[in-house]
């Protein structure tokens, strides 16, 4: 186990680049099972979490290759079984995402129950019920076993009860490589989602209405081979931004998608963060800003909720009270999916943050408190780096232990935020 020791107090500058978007690498990285030919993803973050999907493709039987660090070629053509290794799947939630290509080009797939972060129940109900629609069945017992009907899944037009990211890309992917037109309602349609679609067009499918909540696969029979670069990942942009608004640097994040980032941006204006985006998609916060929380109109509490692309991210909540915690005024977070994300504010609160947990999905913070360095522990990635952020700013020493999870989703982040004036070491705990 590893541990991170940080000397708060300096401001990080510089120019970043930023990594592939986690989120985005992990459903491409599971497309390579729809084809017999070789899939080459560049762009691909070297994080614990495409690690750990890595191991398990492999586990399937698909070769894998790493000519240049972040460059992956995959060729399931091998791939020997459909039933997905229990210790395996329990590393990451992204695991279930091999259930849809399992099942629409071998016929069945049998999966232990996914892990990942815990933020709240993630239902699985999303996924069963878009392969249902599909045609297939599901028993639930220990595991959850599918099955294609006999000649293989069929088209279909079917509602999402929630516009779940992971069960869009999985239907996504399962409806690609079925012969016909899929109709998907109420899709997910956040930055990474529409990675998938397009991926899936280089590999002979025709998907319409990317970036809508409402697409229609033109699935075929055989998908082919691609080679395809992972986007830049709009949720370590904006922790980043963050990083250099609670430091008072001024940063350079270079190669951004500036459409990603609208609403990020606005959200981060109103805790009193400006920034700019450049003609070459560089996205520059400029140093020494007087972080002030822009109250609503009539003088009302300003509120930050998540919800729904393009509503602001749900995986940046954490970051925006951490944020919020060098704003002056108050604000409100309201976290409307998961129902424990917002229990890590008490590491923040013994850092010496004012914050009022209301009940689970909501908290006051009232800012800015000078921070004071702290000895905590990371409970997921976004956790983890809102205390990193708190970190950065605080007086004096803290350490933040289990940066394991912190490693799930960001690459090399000690590293990188080295490389802009942070005092950071990785050092074993």
């Amino acid at each position: 186990m590893e541990k991170f020791v940080i000397e708060g107090g300096v401001p990080l500058s510089g120019t970043v680049v930023p990594a592939g978007n986690k989120n985005a690498a992990l459903p491409l990285l599971a497309c390579a099972l729809l084809t017999e030919e070789r899939v080459t993803l560049h762009n691909v973050p070297r994080i614990r979490d495409t690690e750990a999907l890595l191991d398990l493709l492999a586990d399937l039987g698909v070769t894998i290759d790493r000519p240049e660090p972040n460059t992956v070629v995959l060729c399931a053509a091998d791939v020997h079984k459909t039933e997905v290794d229990a210790a395996l799947a329990e590393r990451i939630r992204a695991s279930f995402l091999v259930a849809g290509p399992l099942l629409a080009r071998f016929g069945s797939a049998v999966m232990p129950p996914p892990g990942g972060d815990v933020i709240g129940r993630r239902r699985l109900d999303p996924h069963l019920d878009a392969f249902r629609a599909l045609g297939a069945t599901v028993e639930h017992g220990k595991e959850i076993s599918m099955k294609a009907p006999a000649g293989g899944l069929r088209p279909c037009d079917f509602f999402m009860d929630e516009p779940s990211v992971m069960g869009t890309e999985n239907a996504l992917m399962a409806a690609a490589a079925t012969n016909g037109t899929t109709i998907i309602r109420n899709a997910a349609c956040e930055p990474h989602v529409q990675d998938v679609a397009r991926m899936l067009n280089k590999m002979g499918a025709a998907i319409e209405g990317i970036g809508s909540n409402v697409m229609s696969v033109h699935g075929v029979q055989t998908l082919g081979g691609c080679e395809y670069t992972v986007s830049p990942d709009h949720i370590e942009i904006a922790s980043f931004m963050a990083l250099a608004g609670v430091t008072g640097g001024e940063l350079r994040i270079s190669g951004c998608v500036a459409e990603d980032l609208r609403m990020i941006r606005m959200v981060f204006r109103r805790l009193g963060l400006d920034s700019w985006m450049e003609e070459d998609g560089t996205c520059l916060v400029r140093g020494g800003q007087e972080l002030k929380v822009q109250r609503d109109a009539g003088d009302y509490q300003s509120k930050v909720e998540d919800g729904p692309w393009p509503a602001f991210p749900a995986d940046l909540t954490s970051i925006a009270v951490a944020l919020a915690t060098q704003s002056e005024g108050s604000v409100l977070i309201f976290e409307k999916m998961f129902e424990n994300r917002l229990f890590f504010v008490d590491k923040l609160i013994s850092m010496g943050a004012e914050i009022t947990i209301c009940d689970p999905h909501r908290a006051i913070v009232i800012g800015p408190r000078q921070l004071r360095g702290a000895r905590v522990s990371s409970p997921d990635i976004r956790a983890g780096m809102a205390m990193l952020i708190a970190a950065v700013c605080a007086r004096g020493t803290s350490e933040i232990h289990n940066v394991r999870d912190i490693d799930r989703g960001y690459e090399r982040i000690d590293e990188r935020l080295k490389a802009l004036g942070a005092q950071i070491e990785r050092v074993p705990a």
